[in-house]
Parts: structure tokens; sequence; C-alpha cells
């Protein structure tokens, strides 16, 4: 096979940094079974560890998410190598720009109209409503008049995201009149929905799709704080969740969800909502890797790398995904950084305070960090935490947020 891989991450070779250690092109694709390709971007070159000899052709862009450069790039590896049978792009970012440049230049795999269920918030809300599963109400943003009459007819608040986000990027409260009428004027309409609140835990379900759509592996999770409260400047994190009924049902929940999208060969990242009440409401699914921590934990507590999985089955070298034969816990913690440049004075570990972490990334006395980045960027700190109980894991959790301290002084 002829295989292009799309690729934005970069990896770190210090010894500190873990971030994307687990996206390991050169020992997941066999590069001597098959002609391997790259289209990356400056970071994304960063990520790209195999020995140059055997890559069959290597494009760089500004930006692997503009359509004309994915598409252009792709088309001058079909000239260079010949036709492409996987068009490989694993950040949520990239997938729906893959699938068009698939449509647009011929190439086997997920099509645009695939793609939507797990990266349109509407579409995704459509399908499963269509076949009974309970998800918020919500219709898209058309203009300012349906926006006020669908906060009249659901109250307030309500919640406004774009329909193509990950994240929690972009993503609004609004909790009375006065602040939507101030609201949608700065948003672009055509890209947002807006939806009824929901109140509740949020949980997330972390697993992988295969050829029929049936899942051999799902880890359940419940949130401490959730994204928006991060997007606020709250820390955020989560809690791999213990055997109990609560979890047979979010798991048949995640099963049903999954088999309704036609989800495939793919791992999935679903958060949902588990109200006062104890009803199951469905929040959105994303059909990636999830970010922040996650993999990381998983891969931990289960010995299951989701990108080796989803890897070597889109290369048809499928492996195994190894049954989960225990019911460890853990969790993860990121404390964003300030919403402006500063500089840090002083940081404490908390590995020697907290026995549970098993991993921390701290910032030095010296750095900089500016507002903005990912969950996986250098924050004002990230924690990994191994244990058996999910109440003392969340104990410990709540115990760095309460003594982490960080000193740092505006730039």
């Amino acid at each position: 096979m002829h295989i292009v891989i799309v690729n934005r991450w970069p990896r770190f070779s210090d010894g500190v940094r873990w971030d994307n250690e687990l996206t390991r092109y050169e020992e997941f694709v066999d590069h001597d079974r098959h002609r391997v390709s790259y289209v990356v971007d400056g970071p994304g070159a960063r990520g790209v560890l195999v020995a140059q000899e055997k890559i069959a052709h290597l494009v760089l862009v500004d930006d692997v998410n503009v359509f004309t450069s994915l598409r252009d790039a792709v088309a001058e590896v079909v000239e260079e190598v010949g036709p492409v049978d996987r068009l490989i792009a694993l950040s949520e970012f990239t997938l729906e720009i893959a699938a068009q440049v698939r449509e647009d230049l011929g190439v086997p795999g997920p099509t645009t109209e695939e793609v939507a269920v797990y990266r349109d918030k509407v579409r995704m809300k459509e399908v499963l409503a269509g076949a009974g599963v309970r998800v918020p109400a919500f219709e898209p943003c058309e203009d300012l008049a349906r926006c006020r009459a669908f906060a009249a007819a659901h109250g307030y608040p309500v919640i406004l995201k774009p329909v193509n986000s990950a994240g929690s990027i972009g993503v609004h409260r609004v909790d009375d009149e006065a602040a939507l009428t101030a609201l949608l004027p700065t948003v672009d309409l055509a890209r947002y929905e807006i939806e009824e609140f929901v109140p509740g835990r949020i949980f997330h379900v972390d697993g992988y799709a295969d050829a029929d759509s049936g899942i051999p592996f799902l880890v359940v999770s419940r949130y401490v704080n959730d994204c928006l409260d991060f997007v606020s400047g709250a820390p955020l994190g989560s809690v791999v969740v213990g055997r109990s009924a609560l979890r047979d049902r979010v798991e048949e929940f995640t099963r049903d969800c999954v088999s309704v999208l036609r989800m495939r060969r793919l791992p999935f990242h679903l958060e949902l909502f588990v109200t006062p009440d104890d009803e199951l409401v469905f929040l959105e699914i994303g059909g990636r890797v999830a970010g922040a921590d996650v993999p990381h934990l998983l891969n931990k507590l289960f010995g299951v790398n989701l990108y080796e999985t989803w890897l070597r089955d889109l290369s048809d070298e499928p492996v195994p995904v190894p049954v989960k034969d225990r019911d460890s816990s853990g969790g993860w913690l990121i404390i964003p950084k300030p919403d402006r440049p500063v500089r840090v004075v002083r940081s404490s570990s908390m590995a020697g305070r907290v026995p549970a972490v098993w991993r921390e990334l701290v910032p030095h006395v010296g750095d900089v960090l500016e507002p903005g980045g990912s969950y996986d960027a250098l924050h004002s700190g990230r924690f990994i935490l191994l244990g058996d109980d999910e109440d003392r894991v969340e104990a410990d959790i709540r115990h760095i947020i309460a003594d982490y301290d960080l000193e740092v002084t505006p730039l």
C-alpha cells in the first residue's frame, strides 16, 4: 500500500515532555512493507522520526489544516510516488479536511459524510436523536431571531458552541437575554449551534470501535471540573471510574451511540451528562484519541496505546486489543496558564508530596508562559496519578489543586 500520513504534532526528546510520545509512526506503520509518505507543517516535521531513506516522499507546508495546502501536497505525493491507498490524519482538526481531500483526489477512506457524525455537533445529535438517544435540545444558529426564540423556549442558561471545534474552544455559557444579545453579533452564526443547558456531572468514555462498530476496549472516567471551566481558568482533570451499576449503564449507552453513528476502525472520545435524576444525556463524541493526558494514563493502566491500535488497523496490520483484566483507577490534572504572558518565579514538585503522582510537568524558574495552547501544552502544571481507588485518586487531585504552589510575575 501507499500510505500518506498527515502530521501536525511534534515529539520531544528532552526526557521531560511526554506529549505525542505515543504517536510512533516509525514503529506502528511498517515502512518496509508499505510505501509511506508524509505531509507535515513545522511542528509536525519534528514528530516524524523515521529514517529519511524509508520515507517515500515528504512535503512541508505552512499549515496542514488549510484545505488547498493539504490537497496540493497530497497531489504532489501522487505525482512523485503514485496513487494513495490510505490518507491518515490523527488530529481532530484535520479529520474533515482530510476527508475533503480524499473526495477531491479520489483517495479511498472516510468521506465527509462519514466524518460529520463525529465532527459536526449538529449532525451527530440529529442522528442519535432520530434513534431515540437522549440528547440536549439544540438548533443551528441560523439567525439572531432563531437563537433568541430557542432561549425563550428552553430557558437560561443556554450553551453556544462551534459545530466543529474541540476542547471547548469558542464555547459560551449564556445566562440571560442581555448576554445573548451582546454575544450573538460577535460569533459566526453559520458555524454555531445553541443547546439547552443540562445540569449534572460530566463523564467521558474512551475506547476503540472495530470494523463492525463493536467496542473491544473502553474506559469510563468522570471529570473533575469540566472543559468549559478550564477555558475560564479553572483546573481540569478526570478520574477512571470503578465497577458499578452506573458504569455498566454508561458503557451500554456508549455502545448504543457508537453503533447508531456507525463508527468503524477508529478510536472515540464520548462525553455525556449524568443528571441529578440519574439520567444519561449525550454531550458529544469525537472519532479520535482523547486529548490531555488520557491516552498516556490508559496506556499505563491497561497496556493499550490507542494510537498504535488505530495506526496498525489502518495499515491492515491490526493487533488484538488487550482485555481489561483489572479494575485499576488513576487520573490526570491540568492547571491552566494565566490569561496573560508571565514569567515563572517559583514552582514546586508535587510528586514527593502526593505519592500517587506518576508523572508531572511543572514549569521551571525563568520559563515564560504564553496564553493559549491545547491541553498538552506547558501549563502551570500537569500531573498523572495512579491508584486502585477512584475516591482516593480524586482526593489526591483535589489535594494538588489546593496545595500546588506556582509564583509568576507579569511580563
